[in-house]
């Protein structure tokens, strides 16, 4: 007396549809049939489901197991590649979990590399100069960000700056002269201003084209600032 296919789902552990699936897919033979015409699943049946059921609990697809023919009983290669495999993303798992505790403990900003999001934790830039660092930690290599994340820990929002980023876009001239020109001369602006890379700074500092930097930092700062805050950079820097 052999099984019926609801039979051999509870023996098996699975369901009615997975069984249904492994023969679609060719992994389990038909079996016979009784002579009402249900199917008839014998120990055979039973063992090459549990075989199936095992080597996708331990992460093989269903493809890789049709791949293996015969071999399923002891698939010694693909473990050992499956192995590697998991080996590979517990290290990976390991090292997010080490920046997940990073950000936790020092509450660090996950917008940014984790070689420099610590350094900045705590650091009160603008949302603009925050997002033009973003940026700029996309175009410069490794040395030349941590370098400039270190610039950027002496960072202060004075006055001048507060000012300037609360600007309106509708700022009369003789405003943004006289701001463009008290920034000129604050020290620490001056300093920021030389901390913060252009085009012409960037040269050697980056895996990307001269150009491909230039254009990316022009765009940033034309997005990121309005017509009366460029306008004041540029009468700041003429």
């Amino acid at each position: 007396m052999g099984w019926s296919t609801s039979q051999l789902a509870e023996l098996a552990g699975t369901t009615l549809r997975t069984i249904r699936h492994y023969h679609d897919v060719g992994l389990l033979p038909e079996p016979g049939r009784k002579a009402n015409g249900y199917k008839s699943y014998g120990v055979t049946h039973l063992v090459r489901v549990l075989r199936i059921k095992r080597l996708t609990d331990l992460g093989l697809s269903l493809t890789q197991i049709a791949g293996l023919g015969d071999g399923d009983e002891h698939p010694g290669e693909a473990l050992r590649e499956l192995d590697a495999e998991l080996a590979a993303t517990v290290e990976r798992l390991q090292r997010v979990r080490g920046e997940i505790a990073v950000i936790l403990r020092q509450e660090a900003p996950t917008d940014l590399p984790p070689e420099i999001a610590a350094t900045l934790a705590h650091t009160d830039l603008s949302p603009q100069d925050r997002a033009f660092t973003v940026v700029m930690a996309q175009l410069l290599t490794p040395d030349a960000l941590s370098s400039y994340a270190e610039v950027l820990k002496t960072y202060a929002r004075v006055p001048v700056l507060v000012e300037f980023d609360e600007l309106p876009e509708d700022a009369d001239e003789e405003t943004r002269q006289d701001l463009a020109d008290r920034m000129r001369v604050d020290p620490l602006v001056r300093e920021m201003q030389a901390a913060f890379p252009d085009p012409t700074r960037v040269r050697g500092a980056s895996p990307h084209s001269d150009k491909f930097v230039a254009q990316t930092i022009v765009k940033t700062i034309a997005e990121l600032y309005h017509k009366a805050q460029l306008d004041v950079l540029v009468r700041m820097n003429g």
